[in-house]
């Protein structure tokens, strides 16, 4: 996806990286309207993959409900590693806690969402913009507007 930032030039998108605990579930269980959400992503060109160590043990079951693939990550090391495979400057990553930071610091646009189990304070100051809600990151993504309006200068 091809967006253009008024002062700040085009910003290429084209894989999304999601972060499973804190981000896509709060408490293990999904956030109602994610699945909608990456499906409409999917139909504008974007590559969505999700990163977590699986640490309640539903990573697998998740992806498949999502219709996304699922790279088990337990680190925020092995993290950084799988995005570097993806072309971190075509890469939109969004998570919420300190495994997700040195994601954050290498991919071109970082969101982090401050959920119920909350956002770690490094990972916050590294991202680009904060949303209050998964549904409210991916909408981002989807209405152009909104991404403009937020990153222009």
């Amino acid at each position: 996806m091809n967006y253009v930032i008024p002062q700040v030039g085009q910003l290429k998108l084209h894989t999304l990286i999601l972060d499973l605990n804190g981000t896509l579930t709060i408490g293990g269980i999904l956030v109602e309207g994610i699945k909608e959400r990456l499906q409409k992503l999917k139909s504008l060109g974007f590559k969505i993959i999700f990163f977590s160590g699986d640490t309640r043990g539903n990573a697998s079951h998740i992806a498949q409900e999502l219709g996304i693939e699922f790279i088990k990550a337990s680190t925020g090391e092995q993290k950084r590693e799988e995005t570097e495979k993806l072309d971190p400057k075509y890469c939109v990553s969004i998570g919420n806690g300190l495994i997700d930071l040195e994601m954050m610091k290498i991919v071109k646009l970082g969101i982090v969402t401050l959920q119920g189990e909350g956002a770690h304070v490094k990972t916050l100051l590294a991202a680009d913009i904060v949303v209050t809600s998964i549904n409210d990151a991916l909408d981002v993504l989807i209405d152009s507007d909104r991404l403009v309006a937020t990153l222009r200068k």
